[in-house]
């Protein structure tokens, strides 16, 4: 990560403007035909041609104009947000005459509120069956997103490798959240391992089959990137780092399972043998990693609704669908993060076999987990 981060460098700029964010609220908002400035409707009856139109009256909560209020058209578009009055609402202010309704555009809703609430419930959830672990939890989650922020983004942002900026990220993050939440032992470290070798299967796995499939990674989020930009990224790299971050929550909770799964084994019976601890847990571990892979196909297939729902309906072939672009990374996502996870069942158990069945019973017998002293 030292070596990584961009030290002395400033992030680079958006190409394309995108206007200062300014707070309003609608007042009103009327529909009816799109008229320019000074244009009046003549007649009636809208002229069948002209593109509906929402007619907004705003009242700014701050920015160069608070307080005053300011009146927008926006096209009425089957991809536009449907805005009605009493909505809070963003504008965008490109840095004109603050009064000139032309330096202000519509162009999303508020949402602070509902996420600050749903993420004050997750963190009270979370500490009443967590207590003080749930509390580690919480902060680790936190140092994990700091990561991404101080650390990822800029890395990505000024020209290093991709792929390798998100395994250097992933394995902090990993330190963190399984140090923090689990505690400093043997049995942590073993799934750091099981972890990192998980990790490194997943980008080697994904780096040979996008290469393979010529992927470019090029989606509609990336054009748009190197569009604000203004010169081009590894933007295969950056599907691979997609990848090997996404992969990676799913990875802890199979890792600490498992290891859990063979100390509480050699925990209940002394005698076991490694090999025993290993044929053990094992049995464990097929039946978690079924869950766990069903669980990253669902989380990538839902976050890829959209697209599979467009390439339904192009009327292609079923073999053109699965081979687009959008698909194919999918499908390669999905695929090298579920052999990551498959793998990391036998290595972290074996791993964890191995080490268990060389402590003491005196110590097993006194070592209890964080959860289990409440």
């Amino acid at each position: 990560m030292i070596i990584l981060y961009p030290w002395g460098s400033s992030l680079p700029k958006s190409a394309v403007p995108q206007g200062t964010p300014v707070q309003a609220a609608i007042t009103t908002a009327t529909s009816g035909p799109c008229l320019q400035p000074g244009q009046v409707q003549v007649g009636s009856q809208p002229d069948p041609d002209t593109k509906p139109c929402l007619t907004v009256d705003l009242q700014m909560s701050d920015g160069p104009a608070a307080g005053k209020p300011v009146r927008l058209t926006v096209p009425i578009e089957p991809s536009t947000p449907r805005f009605s009055a009493g909505d809070k609402v963003v504008l965008a202010y490109n840095g004109g005459n603050p009064l000139d309704p032309q330096s202000f555009t519509l162009v999303d809703f508020q949402r602070g509120t509902p996420l600050v609430l749903l993420a004050a419930l997750f963190a009270v959830a979370v500490l009443v069956l967590g207590r003080w672990q749930g509390l580690a939890a919480l902060v680790a989650l936190v140092l994990s997103f700091v990561v991404i922020v101080l650390f990822v983004l800029p890395s990505i942002l000024a020209g290093e490798n991709p792929l390798v900026v998100a395994i250097a990220g992933a394995g902090a993050i990993m330190f963190l959240a399984l140090y923090l939440t689990h505690g400093l032992s043997a049995r942590t470290s073993v799934a750091v391992l099981g972890t990192l070798v998980s990790l490194a299967l997943i980008g080697i796995l994904s780096a040979i089959f996008s290469a393979a499939a010529s992927l470019t990674g090029l989606d509609d989020s990336t054009t748009t990137l190197i569009a604000s930009l203004g010169h081009g990224i590894d933007a295969r790299g950056l599907l691979l780092a997609g990848i090997v971050i996404g992969a990676l929550g799913v990875l802890d909770d199979v890792t600490i399972t498992q290891t859990s799964a063979v100390w509480e084994l050699r925990r209940a019976n002394p005698s076991l043998s490694w090999r025993e601890l290993y044929s053990s847990g094992l049995r464990i571990g097929r039946d978690h990693v079924g869950s766990a892979v069903n669980t990253l196909v669902m989380a990538y297939a839902g976050a890829a609704l959209p697209v599979m729902l467009y390439s339904a309906i192009s009327g292609v072939g079923l073999g053109a669908l699965l081979g687009s672009e959008d698909i194919a990374a999918e499908i390669i996502r999905t695929l090298a993060g579920s052999v990551g996870i498959v793998a990391a069942v036998p290595v972290t158990t074996v791993l964890a076999a191995l080490i268990a069945a060389r402590e003491p019973v005196e110590h097993l017998i006194s070592t209890t987990k964080p959860a289990e002293s409440h």
